[in-house]
């Protein structure tokens, strides 16, 4: 009864999120620099290819942030029904990274000295680039740029389409039913809930489960569902995952009079045998407050953004380091 109990309180809870018309949340790693260099160590890295101190500082401190807006309660929302969307990367030190996705632009802004440091290749002096590299000061300068929304994925797609890619197929209403589905089936046998009470209307949901026999099952059940996946998307095999950890993982899931609150994943077991002192992954539930456009943001026209900084304005591969940047969210490009 309990369990049943349990899992009908989270369900509830995340059900209420779906009406929602805006939701903010904010999800940081739960560990310290010296546990990821311990994990890092762990993996045995070739020399040279450790993860630098620098990084692992940057990744124990830092948060990302997310509100989405729409017109509709979101779980009926589709994408032409949203507002806005924004994106902030932050760290001790401030905002590393941000974008925001209002009407008809996108804005975004990085803090390129700190990014230079982390990927261990500084980048140019803005001072030090020539008249046409226009906005590109901006944007090395951490301030504001935008650009239209529209115009960057109409090149995206022509881009794809030159290189034989096409749009990827997306799920229709009917085949994200089967997918709802199947994986209800699969946490209903393999997922244990536990509620325990607290106080102010406070309680706590937990859900255990032994890691690598829920992501085999769950990739069991979602792959006959996504089976038309683009090419180099295939999903892990239970071939594949016979080497990952089978230790149970808990997610404790906060409940403030029946709402969402927090989510904490306690992932340490599965580290093994690496000395982890701490590790595990947070999502806050925030006020879903869309922020504004920024305002006096500089105009990233296209042949500046393609021709510009990525193309070169006397800047070469050989004198930045772009590793790294895949780790950006590909929708700020």
């Amino acid at each position: 009864m309990d369990q049943l109990s349990a899992g009908r309180k989270l369900e509830r809870a995340f059900e209420e999120l779906g009406k929602e018309k805006a939701l903010s949340f904010e999800v940081d790693l739960d560990t310290d620099a010296a546990s990821l260099k311990a994990l890092d160590a762990a993996s045995d890295p070739e020399p040279g290819e450790e993860i630098p101190d620098e990084v692992a500082e940057l990744l124990s401190g830092a948060k990302i942030t997310v509100t989405v807006q729409s017109k509709k309660p979101l779980e009926k929302s589709g994408e032409k029904d949203l507002v806005g969307t924004a994106v902030k990367v932050s760290t001790a030190d401030g905002d590393l990274f941000e974008y925001r996705m209002i009407g008809d632009y996108t804005y975004l802004r990085a803090d390129m000295d700190a990014m230079g440091k982390t990927m261990g290749s500084p980048l140019p002096d803005p001072d030090d680039l020539p008249p046409e590299a226009g906005a590109m000061k901006d944007v090395l300068q951490g301030k504001w740029v935008k650009f239209n929304t529209e115009e960057m994925n109409e090149a995206a797609a022509e881009g794809e389409d030159a290189e034989g890619g096409g749009a990827a197929p997306s799920l229709d209403s009917k085949t994200q039913k089967k997918l709802v589905k199947a994986l209800r089936n699969v946490v209903a046998r393999e997922v244990e809930f536990k509620t325990t009470g607290g106080e102010d209307g406070t309680e706590h949901v937990t859900a255990t489960a032994p890691f690598r026999t829920l992501i085999t099952e769950l990739l069991g059940e979602i792959r006959p569902v996504v089976k038309d996946l683009p090419p180099g998307m295939e999903l892990p095999t239970a071939k594949d995952l016979k080497d990952a950890p089978n230790a149970k993982v808990t997610a404790d899931f906060t409940l403030k009079n029946g709402e969402l609150s927090q989510v904490h994943i306690d992932l340490a077991k599965l580290a093994e045998n690496a000395k982890v002192k701490k590790l595990g992954l947070t999502l806050r539930m925030r006020e879903g407050t869309l922020p504004g456009a920024p305002a006096g943001a500089t105009t990233l026209d296209l042949p500046e953004l393609m021709n510009g900084f990525l193309g070169g304005v006397a800047m070469s591969d050989a004198e930045i380091d772009t590793s790294g940047l895949d780790a950006l969210p590909e929708d700020a490009y």
